[in-house]
């Protein structure tokens, strides 16, 4: 349990040196320990977690009257000069307790004051009117000042009741809203699978036939037996194993999108990564790169995986003689790579689905390229986007975490 709140105000310098300069002007060691026990009271209030409670707080103005009590009588009972010091419990019930404890506390300070007379007797006063008249104003300003700090402080919790309720709402929202976000995000892993296994069924079906026509054709020519039907059954048995080759890739490829991703981060230099995708390439590349970049935090295996997909496919899509260009540089905190190519662009009714399993615009691909592109992306906690006009070309942006500290988790 939290015992002291170390959370020091400007307020609380000022009141302590102003603690400090009476205890000074203080003229015994008598004065000093009841002006610094006052200080210890006031200045712990809104620090200790147990005078937080309404237990805590009837004490702790107890105390105060005590202790205010004591110096008051001290220093000359009804004419002592440290009369007002019998604010200081008024003041903390009004501001922190309910009108009843305030009207309270007030009570028993004025009491406490007027007890004076008990030693002192009441001959004088009543003898003179203008000596009552100062003791009245003297109990009924203490008063005034407690209801005026009392509907101060009620309107102040009112407020902080209210702003509580509002935090609460906004704590359930948003555990509202994560949820739902959680709810979607399965949905849409749910989405994707099914569309996955409807176009890996697909894309398995083409290879299966011919696999399936070349074996029928492969036996019958063995049948045959002559040279015509050993040409044949040699061409058939190629097709078979370009077939079973283009069935292995595709599987390949199937269990790299779907097997679990645990990036092995660190920092690493965007530009480096980015150059051997280049060199594996093969394009020609305009660069771009902004000279005080700082670190990503990244798997460099895996995005340099990403770089070369993009620049692959940017070289593919760009006409013959046009470079692709790759553009770095940091945008509101984060690492953003852009992968520009000039070619025909992206239909727009493909645009919101490009990083989706099995939808491509190439007509010899399979359409997994990008959705691995965008899941290694995602696992790194960055963001993948493209901008497309017909025509014109696209662009391809990776944002990716800027490195803070070192950062490594196990690759499965």
């Amino acid at each position: 349990m939290t015992v002291f709140k170390s959370r020091l105000r400007v307020q609380d310098i000022i009141l302590a040196l102003m603690f400090g300069a009476l205890i000074v002007l203080s003229h015994d060691l008598s004065e000093m320990l009841l002006l610094g026990g006052l200080a210890v009271l006031q200045l712990i209030e809104g620090h200790v977690p147990l005078l937080a409670t309404n237990w805590g707080r009837a004490v702790s103005v107890a105390l105060q009257l005590i202790l205010a009590y004591l110096l008051v009588g001290y220093n000359g009972a009804i004419d002592s000069p440290y009369f007002l010091v019998l604010l200081f419990p008024i003041v903390s019930a009004a501001s922190s307790l309910g009108l009843s404890s305030t009207l309270l506390s007030t009570i028993a300070a004025i009491g406490a004051y007027l007890s004076f007379l008990l030693f002192e007797g009441w001959g004088p006063f009543l003898n003179a009117p203008e000596a009552a008249h100062f003791l009245a104003i003297r109990c009924l300003l203490p008063a005034v000042a407690a209801v005026l700090v009392n509907s101060l402080g009620e309107e102040v919790r009112t407020q902080s009741a209210q702003y509580k309720a509002t935090a609460e709402q906004l704590a359930e929202a948003n555990r509202n809203l994560i949820e739902a976000e959680a709810a979607v995000r399965r949905s849409d892993r749910l989405a994707a699978l099914g569309q996955l296994s409807a176009g890996l069924a697909h894309e398995l079906r083409n290879p299966l036939g011919s696999i399936k026509g070349s074996a029928e054709l492969l036996a019958r020519a063995l049948a045959r037996n002559d040279a015509s039907s050993t040409a044949m059954a040699s061409e058939l048995a190629e097709i078979i194993n370009e077939e079973v080759d283009r069935t292995n890739s595709l599987v390949t490829r199937f269990l790299d999108f779907a097997r679990p991703l645990e990036p092995r981060r660190e920092p690493a230099d965007v530009a480096e990564v980015i150059e051997r995708a280049i060199g594996r390439s093969g394009a020609e590349v305009i660069r771009d790169y902004a000279a005080d970049l700082p670190p990503a935090s990244i798997d460099p295996e895996l995005m340099e995986q990403v770089f070369l997909n993009l620049i692959t496919n940017a070289k593919e899509a760009s006409p013959a003689g046009n470079p692709v260009t790759v553009r770095t540089r940091e945008s509101d905190g984060k690492a953003e790579v852009s992968v520009i190519d000039r070619g025909c662009g992206i239909p727009p009714d493909r645009i919101d689905s490009i990083f989706n399993p099995f939808v491509t615009t190439k007509k010899t691909g399979v359409g997994l390229g990008l959705a691995i592109v965008s899941k290694i992306v995602d696992g790194h906690g960055g963001k993948m986007t493209v901008e497309s006009e017909p025509g014109k070309g696209s662009t391809f942006r990776v944002c990716l975490p800027i490195a803070t500290a070192p950062v490594i988790s196990a690759k499965a």
